[in-house]
């Protein structure tokens, strides 16, 4: 009977496992008993003795010469070296789907590159040939005014010449009719020619005709510029787009408290004390608006709001009696609800678009003092988990998700600090209340990242925009010429909106083109 290839050999994990360290054998001995353990580990049991007991059935093992004297399991110890052989091919092919996978991305990204330069081209080319076309249609234009004016000289001329051809017939006839009467020597009252000459004499006096010559005069300009290809940078202070001042009017905001950004670019604003939500384009122009209503038609105070990957608002926020968590429509369609309890302090809403789950900020008030925390719901209003009780949270307020790294971040209000935990809640690290100068948090509140994973949040009692990387190192403000930021989003292209409660505005900073 044929043996068995090594392809068809099944690996029995526990029989190839060493009962003390619980791993796979290592130079494994076998004891007379049959029961094999690896070499160090019977060196450590044997603890150097010429005698000990077999750790399974206690059978006293002789070894004069040492633990290393005893017999080698080669069966178990070549089982051992194939199935170690056959985890490292499998890792090794991991390893080459890593790379695969990383090799498909670049493809992926040299393709959108291509695509990106084609569309590029394109513009140039199209922009050149609106250009040329202007141009073409100006060209024409001068040189049809030049024609235009031409016609109306050579007219003018023309019938110059006619008037004055007319009266020199009439000259010559008069000249020819003088010499005859002068001929026949006939006297009149009074002399004809004489006064036909003093006509023409008159009128030689008059004035030669006047043209006007059309003359072109090139604007003195170098070549027309088609434009510019640009790199968008991140947002800058420069000259931003500010709407809305402080008021309950159609536009008007009073304590705008919150914001998020849609893909196609529409600011969803919550306008506290008018209890509305209010949409904008990116230009400031009034969308739609509608107002919040929560349980028995109490009109809802909304503190934050946030965007699911359907494309629905969750609002949180309070009536005189209740708190709750809303979903609706970007129309204002209230679609479910859900309670919260009571607390009296403003809460921040995100959502984890992986999984859609929502994400709620919850301040309680103590004996002595408050603590924190975030709950983490299904979007039922079934709460699946809290996060952040063990960090000493006191006053967290705004939160976001990192979609790419599905990282939740949050603002501690109350420890001048921003609490970062990986997607299963593990803390990963905390900055902004251990720093000095520059990078040091004050009252921290709104927080949004960007596409890099850089970390925007608004120091509300400081350097009002500042930037941090994806570790929590501070790199630079973004911003100060805000007065108060409070709710901070960011837009599809790398717009930053923020929300100036002080001065009931919400400011659009556009990324900077060089």
């Amino acid at each position: 009977m044929a043996a068995a290839s090594p392809d068809s050999w099944t690996p029995n994990l526990e029989e190839l496992s060493c009962s003390i360290c619980l791993e796979l054998f290592t130079r494994p001995k076998v004891l007379p008993c049959i029961h094999t353990f690896c070499q160090d580990c019977l060196q450590h049991h044997a603890e150097g003795k010429e005698t000990f007991q077999c750790p399974i059935c206690r059978l006293v093992v002789p070894c004069p010469q040492g633990v290393a004297g005893l017999p080698d399991n080669l069966n178990a110890g070549r089982k051992c070296e194939t199935l170690k052989q056959k985890a490292l091919i499998d890792e090794g092919r991991n390893i080459l789907e890593s790379n695969f996978s990383f090799v498909r991305g670049l493809r992926d990204e040299e393709k959108r590159l291509i695509e990106q330069k084609q569309q590029t081209d394109n513009g140039i080319i199209q922009a050149y040939s609106q250009m040329v076309q202007k141009l073409a249609e100006r060209r024409d234009h001068l040189l049809s005014e030049s024609e235009a004016n031409h016609r109306r000289n050579l007219e003018r001329i023309q019938t110059e010449r006619d008037r004055v051809l007319a009266d020199a017939n009439e000259l010559s006839a008069a000249c020819d009719q003088a010499e005859q009467e002068l001929g026949e020597e006939s006297v009149c009252e009074e002399n004809f020619f004489t006064v036909v000459v003093e006509i023409y004499r008159e009128k030689a006096a008059e004035p030669p005709v006047q043209n006007q010559v059309a003359v072109f005069q090139p604007i003195d300009t170098k070549v027309p510029a088609l434009g510019r290809v640009t790199v968008p940078s991140l947002p800058s202070a420069s000259k931003p787009a500010a709407f809305d001042g402080g008021g309950s009017g159609t536009g008007q905001f009073k304590d705008p408290s919150g914001v998020t950004v849609s893909d196609e670019g529409e600011i969803f604003v919550t306008d506290f004390r008018n209890q509305r939500i209010r949409v904008f384009n990116q230009q400031g122009m009034v969308v739609h608006q509608f107002l919040l209503f929560g349980s028995g038609g109490q009109k809802m105070y909304p503190h934050d709001v946030a965007l699911d990957r359907e494309g629905y608002l969750w609002v949180v926020g309070n009536t005189e009696s209740a708190e709750f968590a809303v979903q609706y429509t970007k129309k204002g369609r209230a679609r479910r609800k859900f309670d919260l309890q009571k607390t009296g302090w403003y809460r921040g809403v995100a959502v984890d678009t992986k999984k859609n789950h929502i994400l709620i900020t919850q301040t309680k008030k103590g004996l002595f003092n408050k603590h924190g925390e975030v709950q983490v719901f299904w979007p039922e209003g079934k709460l699946m988990k809290t996060i952040g009780r063990q960090q000493g949270m006191k006053n967290p307020w705004y939160i976001t998700v990192d979609t790419e790294r599905r990282n939740v971040l949050v603002s501690d209000w109350g420890n001048d600090c921003v609490f970062v935990y990986n997607k299963d809640g593990q803390l990963l690290f905390q900055f902004g209340s251990w720093e000095s100068g520059e990078g040091k948090l004050y009252y921290p509140c709104g927080i949004c990242t960007d596409r890099s994973g850089n970390i925007v949040v608004a120091n509300n009692k400081r350097n009002p925009l500042e930037l941090y990387d994806k570790t929590g190192r501070f790199l630079r403000h973004v911003a100060t010429d805000i007065q108060a930021p409070q709710a901070i989003a960011m837009g599809p292209q790398g717009q930053l909106v923020v929300s100036d409660w002080a001065r009931g505005t919400v400011v659009v900073f556009h990324p900077q083109y060089h």
